[in-house]
């Protein structure tokens, strides 16, 4: 795949700089990182240069954009093959699953220092949420930190324009679609035994945050 058909989103382009420095300030100097929704892999390439003490596991629903997540990832030695990941079942389990044949997908075999979730929550059936949580739950080691990306609506603070036309455009596409508020995304977490630990702002309306186990 060259540089021209190589998949581009330009809003992940435009927002990779101030979610690293959102990462830089949480996350200690190396650790084991699962990013959910991988998309075109632009988040993880960046990511992962600008982070090398880090390893990382790219990882989607659908193997139809590895090759954009590859391409984006060439020469980048901390970065695993992306591999299948289906949030609904549970417990996780990577396709394909590690083997003497195949030993490099034996990352989710220890716990995970951080997961990283950018724009999925809204494009995906609520079920997705709840799954998130469980499983971050479960994979998290000690002291690990669930990392969301995106819009949200929030209780008491006005909603961008921008995203109220985003909300309603995605629910016309999708009836199971839409900009997740803030407190029901709380409510899911707390019920997988996570709590919101901070909240950052972030450009276009957007909010970085960061979640970990309950105290």
């Amino acid at each position: 795949m060259n540089s021209s058909t190589t998949p581009f989103s330009p809003a992940a382009d435009r927002n990779k700089h101030a979610i690293l420095d959102g990462l830089r300030q949480l996350l200690p100097t190396s650790g084991r990182a699962l990013e959910v929704a991988s998309g075109t892999g632009q988040h993880v390439a960046w990511f992962a240069a600008q982070l090398p003490q880090w390893q990382w596991q790219p990882t989607d629903a659908e193997a139809a954009g590895f090759a954009g997540i590859a391409a984006h990832c060439a020469g980048l030695a901390n970065v695993r093959p992306a591999l299948l990941l289906d949030l609904l079942q549970s417990p996780w389990l990577p396709t394909p699953q590690p083997s003497p044949e195949n030993p490099a997908n034996d990352f989710f075999g220890a716990p995970l220092d951080l997961i990283y979730c950018a724009n999925m929550l809204h494009i995906a059936p609520w079920a997705c949420c709840a799954a998130l949580m469980q499983g971050s739950a479960q994979r998290l080691a000690p002291g690990g930190r669930l990392v969301t990306y995106g819009p949200y609506l929030q209780n008491g603070v006005p909603t961008a324009a921008g995203n109220l036309a985003f909300d309603a455009s995605l629910r016309q596409r999708n009836s199971a679609w839409g900009v997740r508020a803030l407190e029901d995304v709380v409510h899911e977490a707390q019920r997988a035994g996570l709590q919101l630990q901070a909240l950052h702002s972030m450009p276009a309306n957007n909010l970085l945050l960061v979640w970990g186990r309950a105290v």
